[in-house]
């Protein structure tokens, strides 16, 4: 519902503009919000570029500078970048999205999805036309500013829009609805690094004809096709009008009381206990999977070595070059099935938390994956590959469920009124553990190779501090109780209305329109060529 001094008259992006009318069917607002999601979720396959950018000046052979610095680096022209330069975009890109997410969340419960879409598309596609400038005049800090700060800011703003419209719109299946948003944000990057690497050899030529590498021109052909889908999800957003239910659907009595009759204002949110509880529950699950899944590939190669390649008992450390390309194919190849559990697990344990409830739904997935890091991954590293591959795709999956049922827990706690903006504060929890995570596993593995450590060996003792972090998790999700009543806003102190609106009744599965049907197919067909991509790297497991 529109702010009191808010009217139609205000404009096309005014919240009051986006009021579905009577009749309006609700599955068209998960594909504009997948339009949006497929187009930021790139920010996860930003490491296709760095290689490229790594010899941007030198093209096929780097102009290293060995005394150059990372502040040196921000504006040298003559001195190649380093990967390790690079990917403080990288860093920047989800330490922005949760301080944007956390600042405007509720900023954007006023303005509505619209608005808050239409903004975040100006950022992260403005952000690439800017870092495509910086790649072309070869200025680093035009890229940290442009895709890491303004487009950090895109991705907030894009990642939270859809997350209380997805929530009014579907009351009786909360974890779904937010699946399959939060699920496009993890498969942006299995369609934008494909289509990138291709953009990239198309535009890419011999040093001394002006193309370079490829990569400022990728960035303005994806800025270009991302604004459009950006742009055509965020007009496509309508919010239900205030009151609204499906049919047959009624609100839960006190007897349910894990899902919550009332809401609690932004500003008491932070107050109570339930919100940090949910807070640490995110943190430790994702700073238990991000940090691994980073190194994902260099990982099964140190522990398997020469059993990737049909060579046993040859160390990774001894691998010729041939022998590295090859190991260097499968270790890309487990990325992609990572990639695909990744995906699926954000659907699937969303899905499943509608039938079992968010609580247990955390429960189980922190219990299951600390035995799998405490007990499965030691037990498995350097003996059985197929197992092992296993172990760390269901580790994915459930990684991607806890951000896709995130959102339907804080709603079943604070109601829906501003779920979005509470929402974006808890992102402040992925960002804190997007340092963290890595940091940790990176610091664990670099001190045991510089202390001898057999690369075999390594890993285990990383796997079982990832474990006591999940079980770290779990203990903090034992401790969520419903929102005492004192934190309730008392206007809301009175049961939903069912299909109650100002302007007649809203069905809101109305048969499937034409407009429905190709929504759903501008973002499917897209999908699926991503999923064609991952899985032809992924079969190289399968030799």
């Amino acid at each position: 519902m529109p702010d009191t001094h808010e009217t139609a008259a205000d404009g096309f992006l005014s919240r009051a503009r986006t009021v579905a009318a009577p009749g309006f069917n609700r599955w068209l607002v998960p594909p504009c919000a997948l339009a949006i999601h497929l187009c930021i979720g790139m920010a996860y396959g930003f490491s296709v570029f760095w290689l490229p950018l790594s010899r941007a000046i030198g093209i096929s052979d780097p102009v290293a500078c060995p005394n150059l610095s990372l502040v040196g680096a921000l504006t040298t022209t003559t001195c190649d970048w380093r990967v390790s330069d690079l990917v403080w975009t990288y860093t920047l890109f989800f330490v922005v999205l949760g301080a944007a997410a956390a600042i405007w969340g509720g900023w954007l419960e006023r303005a509505g999805p619209r608005k808050a879409g239409i903004v975040a598309a100006f950022c992260w596609c403005g952000g690439m036309g800017i870092a495509a400038i910086g790649i072309a005049m070869h200025q680093l800090w035009l890229i940290w500013l442009g895709s890491g700060v303004i487009g950090g800011i895109g991705l907030g703003l894009g990642y939270i829009s859809p997350v209380s419209t997805l929530i009014k719109w579907f009351p009786d299946r909360r974890g779904m609805a937010t699946g399959m948003a939060i699920m496009g944000f993890g498969g942006g990057a299995m369609i934008g690094g494909p289509l990138a690497d291709l953009l990239m050899k198309h535009f890419a030529s011999p040093a001394g004809s002006g193309a370079g590498v490829g990569v400022w021109q990728t960035f303005l052909v994806l800025a270009c096709v991302y604004f459009v889908f950006m742009m055509a999800g965020a007009i496509g957003y309508r919010v239900p009008a205030e009151g609204w239910a499906p049919a047959g659907w009624t609100a839960p009595t006190s007897a349910k009381a894990s899902i919550s009759r009332f809401n609690v204002a932004l500003s008491n949110a932070h107050r109570t206990p339930q919100f940090w509880l949910v807070w640490l529950v995110l943190f430790f699950n994702v700073s238990a999977s991000i940090g691994i899944i980073g190194i994902a590939s260099p990982m099964l190669q140190e522990l398997f070595g020469g059993r990737l390649i049909d060579a046993p008992g040859v160390l990774f450390t001894a691998f010729d070059d041939d022998q590295k390309k090859a190991a260097a194919a499968v270790g890309a190849g487990f990325v992609g099935a990572i990639s695909l559990f990744n995906i699926g697990g954000r659907f699937f344990w969303a899905w499943l938390s509608d039938r079992i409830g968010r609580k247990p739904l955390f429960a189980t997935i922190l219990v299951a994956g600390a035995l799998l890091y405490g007990l499965a991954a030691p037990a498995l590293a350097g003996t059985t590959l197929g197992l092992f591959i296993l172990v760390f795709c269901i580790l994915a999956s459930m990684y991607g469920g806890g951000f896709a049922t995130a959102p339907a827990y804080l709603a079943d706690l604070f109601g829906t009124k501003y779920v979005g903006a509470i929402h974006g504060r808890l992102l402040t929890a992925w960002s804190t553990a997007g340092v963290v995570g890595p940091l940790l596993v990176a610091n664990m593995r670099d001190r045991a190779i510089a202390a001898g450590v057999p690369r075999g060996d390594i890993y285990p003792p990383i796997f079982w501090v990832l474990a006591a972090m999940l079980v770290a998790g779990f203990v903090a999700n034992l401790f969520v109780r419903p929102v005492a009543a004192k934190f309730h806003m008392p206007a809301d102190d009175r049961p939903i209305a069912v299909e109650t609106v100002a302007g007649g009744t809203v069905t809101a599965d109305a048969g499937t329109s034409p407009v429905v049907v190709f929504a759903w197919l501008a973002v499917g067909l897209p999908i699926l060529w991503g999923i064609y991509m991952t899985l032809s790297k992924a079969l190289i497991l399968l030799k």
